[in-house]
């Protein structure tokens, strides 16, 4: 990881076939010699457009369910069309929020789920933020798993949804969540779980159940693990099912079972119906459900580099893979001080 993230604490040559003779030899010449010309001039165009292009880093702290998108599409294309390279830290948005606002790293651009990990950094680091794609909560399972063939059941539509709130409290299954102090997930699947609960009509006692005790916001579960490793700990056998965006499904290749619009935290029609669920974490402090979307903001003084990569990340281009990767495109939107965006930002928004 390089200094930005440092913690304190630790061609094809053409056959000419034509004979030229006389005049016609010196016509020929001429062509070819003009041709030989204009393709030299534009292969040195090229080349000067080339090393015209800006150099240098953004740093990007992301949340690590951006991590597939980040590192293996966004990257590689926003320093072929910008020049920028890109150095990406993926972890859970609290705990990046709190690493932030300790000045353990300073990236140049925060891409965090919910604007609710950006508002805490307001005024001293940012004071904006721009909502631009969203996300929906799935369940996640190992298709090598004994309770495979339920899952699939129930994900193929042969068994209904509701069942899987019945199978995920099943004495043994070994089920993954990530904390919900410090990571959205972590919360958004409490959420899903409370809202399922209330519309299938489930016992009062079933998110207890599934989550293994009555104090959901309780960091200390065995369930819980960290976002980075949770998919890679499914795909390798260690767990039953886990929690997930759907967009981290596509992306990976996971087996999962996709949920209703009432309770998935996907469609911003429903924001009243999931504000019903909450959770209270460390602090006493009780978060509430909400439509699942991607926020992004420049953290201290605008860079060149920063700039170009929230360009970037809201041109056509840049939407265009969020939406390859299973993201919804609502409208992009400023929270915060609109006047405070950069020009150039405000340009791809079209204000």
């Amino acid at each position: 990881m390089i200094s930005f993230f440092t913690r304190k604490r630790a061609p094809v040559v053409a056959l000419l076939t034509i004979a030229c003779t006389g005049l016609a030899a010196v016509g020929c010449s001429s062509s070819s010699s003009t041709s030989a010309s204009t393709s030299g001039s534009s292969s040195a165009t090229a080349s000067s457009s080339a090393s015209s292009k800006p150099t240098g880093t953004v740093s990007v702290a992301y949340a690590s369910s951006l991590q597939f998108l980040n590192e293996k599409v966004v990257s590689p294309a926003f320093t072929a069309a910008e020049g920028y390279t890109f150095s990406g830290r993926g972890a859970s948005s609290g705990d990046l929020e709190a690493d932030i606002a300790s000045g353990e790293i300073t990236p140049n651009v925060f891409e965090s789920v919910g604007g609710d990990n950006i508002t805490p950094l307001e005024p001293k680091f940012t004071n904006w933020y721009i909502q631009y794609a969203g996300t929906a909560m799935v369940v996640a399972y190992n298709p090598n798993s004994k309770y495979a063939s339920q899952f699939k059941a129930i994900a193929d539509g042969s068994k209904p949804v509701s069942d899987l709130f019945t199978l995920l409290q099943t004495p043994g299954l070994k089920l993954g969540r990530t904390d919900p102090n410090t990571d959205p997930q972590g919360r958004d699947f409490i959420y899903m779980l409370e809202l399922a609960q209330m519309y299938y009509h489930l016992p009062s006692d079933t998110v207890a159940k599934i989550l293994g005790t009555s104090d959901f916001g309780t960091a200390s579960s065995s369930q819980i693990y960290a976002e980075s490793s949770l998919d890679s700990t499914l795909q390798s056998g260690q767990l039953d099912a886990a929690s997930a965006f759907v967009t981290q499904a596509i992306e990976l290749h996971l087996d999962y079972i996709p949920l209703p619009v009432q309770i998935n935290l996907g469609s911003a029609a429903y924001a009243a119906q999931y504000k019903k669920a909450s959770v209270t974490i460390k602090g006493g402090v009780t978060k509430h459900g909400s439509p699942q979307v991607i926020d992004i903001t420049i953290i201290g003084t605008p860079t060149p580099a920063g700039i170009a990569f929230v360009k970037y990340t809201l041109s056509p281009a840049g939407l265009a893979q969020y939406k390859q990767g299973g993201f919804s495109l609502p409208t992009p939107t400023v929270f915060g001080s609109t006047s405070s965006v950069p020009s150039a930002i405000s340009s791809e928004l079209g204000s």
